[in-house]
């Protein structure tokens, strides 16, 4: 494929230039507060789950060295090895994410099975699933074990924590729709002064028990499994709290770079991520009263307050990371054929991918203060939490082998030992996970299931569909040999009629003119395509091709992060050769009415569902910013 030697190429200049210019710079500084606003929160809670609540280990010498062991190695394996020096690597065209990955991934029946694609398909799905499920649990998690750091200072602000959890959250998703191009700015600057207290805080207690710096001897590990067994295991699940937000590393490489990202993570974010753990583990050597909350427990008691506000901006940042990936998801899930069309509001002139579609903002909102109203408790969401985050981390690496040997076309001897490095992290912590399901880990398979199947309904009732409209075209040639045959009534202008496919002539047309027996002097039938790339240069998004009588084939191609724009598509033609006043064109588009007593081999439910995601999806003027008023729509009744 096309992309993959671009991608090689990018890897070579990137990775070996010795300089870091000031752009780059620049650039480290703002995914200091986007990429790392998830991971970069969890010293809120992490440790405090590994000894506090219903599945705490005793607070021992052995386990707190041993729990501190697990936090090094699993930063160091999953996030620096893993993300960082792996999966980086594999950019489509500088974007990454698991639709970016999926991409990759070459279909042709030379380099994979069809069967075997099939497969790799339902991984990236239920992979996008989970994230939609991590995207709902971020924002509850986050801002409610910040807020919570108010009973530390009083327990009179015990009954405000709720309230004011919720009240934060509905002020966060009710300002999505002005983007984050306004406030993006001060992000990186927050962080950084986030990344520099909280590593202050926890040197300021290793100098006082340094022999907690131990703990990086893995042997440590091995003893708090051999002292705890199963219960070891059931920790384990918390944990991996401390990587959580690692797959943003690759989501957001598109938007700062892989260099950048390196850069941010190596000299700020992971050491001082490890100097505040490593501090929790110190102070809880030294005074087991903090066990409840050993991360405000750092924090000097004329500094308690500002530091609560301080977690609390720095978890809305995380946050609002956490939101934007989801609408970025949901948009390359449409373009992709996996979703129905939604509103798509761009925020920003300048910036391509900020992106707010309210659907997605307010169903979000609604479940998020859900989950704080049910929960109450930042602990009883950690069990679903990890579920989300280690389930998503095993189908990145399952897909990142199918690179790696289908596209790269590395040997099965280096790959199969590296994908195996990477599932023993992966499994070993979903697995821990899976004993906290009834502890709310089934929220996140619910909100993956629900999902998953909308995703996988919309792609099999789309392709049921196309081939039943397939069925009903007629051929170009026996078209147009019937027009010229029979010399219908031409009027002036130029009339555009959207089609799927790309093939045969739309049933829009064919109802048109068995309906009105007149054709417009300029005939354009527009199919848009998606590409398997983030994004299609102008010169090369459409094709123009005259098919005689008057008629035209006009296909445009987009890429997964873009949304299609007809009038552009119309300028683009224009300037390929096709004579058309713009202002004058009509475009004609089919409304289906979907019938579920078909033929089709789709489940009856999977077809009530289709069809009411397809009754309720955005309309096709809308979505490809066809200009309302030009606009003829054409109804068709299909049995499915």
């Amino acid at each position: 494929m096309s992309q993959t030697g671009t991608s090689k190429n990018t890897l070579s200049s990137n990775d070996q230039s010795p300089l870091i210019s000031s752009s780059t710079l620049l650039l480290a500084l703002g995914a200091l507060g986007i990429v790392y606003g998830d991971i970069g929160t969890s010293p809120l809670y992490a440790i405090r789950e590994c000894f506090h609540g219903t599945h705490a280990v005793q607070l021992t010498e052995t386990n707190i060295f041993g729990v501190l062991s697990l936090v090094f190695w699993s930063m160091t394996m999953v996030v620096c090895v893993k993300y960082v020096i792996f999966v980086m690597r594999a950019d489509n065209h500088h974007m990454g994410g698991i639709f970016a990955l999926l991409a990759l991934i070459p279909s042709n029946p030379g380099k994979i099975s069809p069967k075997l694609y099939s497969v790799v398909v339902l991984a990236a799905i239920f992979g996008s699933a989970l994230l939609y499920g991590d995207g709902v649990i971020t924002p509850a998690i986050s801002v409610l074990s910040a807020v919570e750091g108010l009973e530390v200072a009083t327990e009179a602000a015990k009954p405000l924590v709720v309230p004011l959890t919720c009240t934060i959250l509905l002020v966060l998703f009710l300002v999505q729709h002005r983007g984050t191009g306004l406030i993006g700015s001060v992000f990186g600057p927050i962080m950084v002064i986030w990344f520099i207290t909280i590593a202050t805080m926890g040197i300021a207690q290793i100098v006082q028990r340094p022999d907690i710096l131990q703990a990086v001897n893995p042997i440590y590990a091995f003893r708090f499994f051999a002292a705890n067994h199963l219960h070891g295991i059931v920790v384990l699940g918390s944990v991996v709290l401390c990587i959580t937000g690692g797959e943003a590393l690759y989501a957001d490489m598109g938007h700062f770079g892989r260099n950048p990202i390196r850069i941010s993570w190596l000299c700020l974010a992971y050491p001082a991520l490890l100097s505040n753990y490593f501090g929790q583990g110190a102070l809880l050597l030294t005074d087991h009263s903090f066990a409840f909350n050993p991360f405000y427990g750092l924090v000097p008691r004329t500094f308690l307050y500002p530091m609560v506000c301080l977690s609390t901006i720095a978890t809305i940042i995380a946050s609002q990371a956490m939101i934007s990936g989801i609408f970025s998801i949901t948009q390359q899930a449409i373009q992709l054929g996996f979703c129905p069309r939604m509103q798509l509001v761009h925020t920003s002139r300048e910036t391509q991918g900020q992106i707010y579609i309210p659907e997605v903002n307010y169903l979000m909102m609604v479940t998020c203060i859900s989950l704080v109203l049910i929960f109450q408790k930042s602990s009883g969401l950690a069990g679903a939490y990890g579920i989300a985050v280690t389930a998503d981390m095993a189908f990145t690496s399952i897909l990142f082998f199918f690179v790696v040997t289908r596209t790269w076309g590395w040997s099965m001897a280096k790959a199969v030992p590296l994908l195996v490095l990477f599932l023993i992290f992966d499994f070993s912590f979903f697995g821990a996970n899976l004993l906290k399901i009834f502890d709310g880990g089934w929220i996140t398979l619910t909100i993956a299931a629900v999902v998953a199947t909308a995703l996988t309904t919309w792609r099999d009732g789309r392709a049921a569909l196309a081939k039943i409209m397939a069925g009903s075209r007629l051929p170009v040639d026996t078209f147009l040999e019937d027009v010229a045959r029979h010399k219908p009534i031409r009027v002036p202008g130029t009339a555009v009629f959207m089609s799927v496919s790309p093939l045969g002539i739309p049933i829009s047309l064919l109802h048109h003119f068995k309906h009105n027996k007149v054709l417009h002097e300029q005939v354009v039938i527009l199919s848009i395509r998606s590409a398997d790339i983030p994004t299609v240069s102008d010169q090369n998004k459409v094709t123009l091709e005259e098919l005689g009588q008057g008629f035209y084939r006009l296909t445009a191609l987009y890429g997964f992060m873009e949304k299609p724009d007809v009038p552009r598509i119309m300028e683009l033609a224009c300037a390929k050769g096709l004579q058309n006043d713009l202002h004058t064109t009509s475009y004609y588009l089919s409304r289906e009415v979907l019938l579920t007593g078909g033929d089709s081999n789709l489940m009856r439910w999977r077809k009530a569902i289709f069809a009411f995601m397809s009754r309720n999806a955005r309309t096709a003027t809308a979505y490809f910013d066809v200009p309302p008023d030009r606009v003829v729509e054409l109804g068709v009744q299909i049995r499915l």
